[in-house]
């Protein structure tokens, strides 16, 4: 199969300085390209005068994470996608068990690597970790971390399994069910766009999984940190565009009205820590999310809901209640 690795940059001259030589370095066979969303740094220079192998597809407007995928992957010419941040160092051959999964699982069509964290490379990243799911109420959480506990890697993770969603900072997909799945949705802009993109594949039959003999390490936070109200905003709005397209009507309305009342909590809770700008994020969440109702409840697909979507009933009780912080811990209960 033919690969591209595909870098969305947007102001990231100093990202690309420290990382794409590494990328370059182990990706021998596969076509890297960084998708540039309308920098204002001489990320393009750099490149030109650098490495002047690596193939530049300049967008008009910085289009954040979605459309700027979308627009940039039309002159992408490949059988197999590489969607990769700009802050994660790769590692020596970490394509190869890649690219044999795909070849010996051709139902798969999305695969994860395991995600490591950078500046403790010992420990799992908060992006993706080791593969991620949805609790009952679409809340996301991963293998290896659960809200801000993030495991150390013990080899807990270390083979190959089903997930529910794959992390855009490193994901692999193959082409034709990219261009299937009409790509990101643009309303998104940025976070959550991912989870909402395996979703889509699921209701359709595709399957997600997860190849450990892959790593890389994740910077993170390097446009929007964990703790950012943008962030926030964008992940509770986003989380609620998601469970309005992709679950049967009755199940979406009774699931919105929970988050309703535990985002209403969340609120409070960020009041508490005297973090008002995240609460003010929730709300105003939420104001966007009744706006846009309408035009997320018309992109519904017109296909069967995968009724299993859910790894637990509720990862806040277990977290917050329960003070489960280990993936093993909670499917233990």
């Amino acid at each position: 199969m033919r690969l591209a690795v595909v870098i969305l940059n947007w102001n990231g001259q100093s990202l690309l300085e420290r990382y794409l030589p590494g990328v370059l370095e182990h990706s021998r066979g596969a076509e890297v390209y960084v998708a540039d969303n309308a920098s204002t740094d001489n990320s393009i220079d750099y490149l030109k005068a650098s490495y002047p192998e690596v193939k530049i597809v300049c967008n008009a407007e910085n289009w954040g994470f979605a459309r700027g995928y979308n627009e940039a992957l039309k002159a992408v010419d490949a059988d197999l996608l590489c969607l990769l941040n700009s802050d994660v160092e790769v590692t020596p051959g970490w394509l190869e068990p890649v690219l044999q999964f795909f070849e010996d699982h051709p139902e798969v069509a999305i695969v994860q690597p395991k995600i490591l964290d950078l500046l403790k490379k010992d420990h799992f990243e908060y992006a993706g970790a080791a593969g991620g799911f949805l609790d009952q109420l679409g809340y996301p959480f991963c293998r290896g971390r659960i809200f801000q506990s993030l495991e150390k890697d013990e080899g807990q993770y270390n083979e190959a399994s089903e997930i529910f969603w794959a992390t855009g900072a490193c994901m692999f997909i193959r082409r034709e069910v990219f261009q299937e799945l009409g790509g990101f949705d643009e309303d998104y802009f940025a976070h959550q766009e991912e989870v909402d993109l395996c979703w889509r594949a699921h209701n359709k039959g595709h399957k997600v999984y997860y190849v450990p003999d892959s790593h890389v390490f994740h910077l993170g936070g390097s446009t929007l940190s964990n703790m950012n109200p943008k962030k926030t905003y964008l992940n509770f709005r986003n989380s609620l565009f998601s469970i309005t397209k992709n679950l049967p009507r009755r199940v979406a309305f009774l699931i919105i009205f929970c988050r309703l009342l535990l985002d209403g909590i969340a609120a409070l809770r960020f009041v508490f820590q005297l973090k008002f700008k995240h609460c003010i994020a929730v709300l105003r969440a939420h104001l966007s999310f009744y706006r846009r109702f309408s035009s997320m409840y018309s992109k519904r697909e017109k296909t069967e809901f995968v009724t299993k979507y859910y790894a637990t009933k509720s990862i806040v009780w277990s977290h917050y209640v329960n003070h489960i912080k280990k993936y093993t811990d909670l499917v233990k209960h």
